[in-house]
This record gives C-alpha cells, sequence and structure tokens, in this order.
C-alpha cells in the first residue's frame, strides 16, 4: 500500500512540474548574466501573439576567436500550461551575431530561449545551465493572475484580428454571396 502511495505522489508531482519549473516572476524577462559568452543586442519585449518575435545575440570576441559555435533553442508554453518541445532555431549568422524570429501563437505565456555554446574540443554548454531565459507575452497566466500590457484582470484582450474563425466567416458569406449572384444569372439566361 505504501509503494502504491509513493507512486501516485511521483505521478502527480511529474504532472504538475512542468507547468512550475522556471517561471520565474511573473512578467519579469529572464536576462544573461555578465559571465556568459554573449550579450543581447535586441530582442522584442513583451512578445505578442501572432507577432514576429526577434532576438540578435553577439558572441564575445574571447568565444568567436577560440572557435565557439553557438546554436539557439526556443520554447514556447502557453496560458493553459502547456509548453511546446524545444526547437533548434536556423539563426543568421553574421561574424558574431546570431539572429532569429519566430511567431508566437494565440494564447502564449512566453517564449523560453536558450543558447548551446560548443567550444572547438566540442564540449558542450548550455546557458542558462539547466533552465531558459524569458521573454513574458504581453498577456499572460501565472500563478492564478493575468498580467502584462495587454491583460483585462480576468483575460486577454480581445483584437478581431486574432478572432478565431472571424476571417473565415467573411470568406464564407463572400463565397456564398458570388455563388448565389452566378446562380441567379444562370436561371435568367434560360
Amino acid at each position: 500500500m505504501r509503494m502504491k502511495s509513493t507512486l501516485l505522489l511521483a505521478v502527480v508531482c511529474c504532472i504538475l512540474l512542468p507547468t512550475s519549473i522556471g517561471a520565474g516572476e511573473g512578467g519579469v524577462d529572464v536576462n544573461p548574466s555578465e559571465d556568459d559568452p554573449f550579450t543581447v543586442v535586441t530582442r522584442d519585449s513583451p512578445s505578442i501573439d501572432n507577432k514576429e518575435w526577434s532576438l540578435t545575440i553577439e558572441m564575445s570576441p574571447e568565444a568567436y576567436n577560440n572557435g565557439t559555435t553557438f546554436e539557439i533553442i526556443t520554447q514556447i508554453c502557453t496560458n493553459d500550461g502547456i509548453c511546446d518541445p524545444p526547437v533548434t532555431m536556423d539563426a543568421e549568422v553574421e561574424e558574431r551575431l546570431h539572429s532569429i524570429s519566430l511567431t508566437p501563437p494565440n494564447d502564449h505565456t512566453y517564449v523560453n530561449w536558450r543558447v548551446k555554446a560548443t567550444d572547438s574540443d566540442g564540449n558542450k554548454t548550455s546557458y542558462p545551465h539547466g533552465d531558459w531565459f524569458k521573454t513574458w507575452s504581453s498577456c499572460y497566466y501565472n500563478d492564478g493572475n493575468w498580467g502584462g500590457t495587454d491583460s483585462l484582470g480576468d483575460g486577454c484582450s480581445s483584437d478581431s484580428e486574432n478572432t478565431p474563425g472571424f476571417g473565415s466567416l467573411v470568406t464564407l458569406i463572400a463565397v456564398l454571396a458570388a455563388a448565389g449572384i452566378t446562380v441567379n444569372r444562370r436561371y435568367h439566361q434560360r
């Protein structure tokens, strides 16, 4: 019986863990430290639903000169507590500058990102160690509260271009109207 209770507790912890790991303080971006081998040149903050989010980092001269390479990995988490699998981005590299962009979906909480550095000997180091840098969205749900510049306190402000199906409804009406006109013309031409 004790084994079943322990197993049940472990399963519950595993289910709840992903929604709380690395969340930090809601709305406060997590940025690289001075000790990391790169700096952020530009980064869109906050990230906005369905709008391109961009990041450019600059490799330190020491890392660049010793042949270090970077991979930038991203992960998007949504307000329902689900995080997409991490994605290694195709960065545009121009000497020491590495740039990426992505478009977060509707209802995202934040964009996680990290850098995997590989030195000339093949040694790999992730920055930050065991966690993510984070850019919060303009409307997020964290610890039971809504926040961000587009938050209404009980959800996110709605924008007609973000309303699912609205564009489809307008298109459907236009197609049906055109079909009706065509049928009407054919009927009267007989």
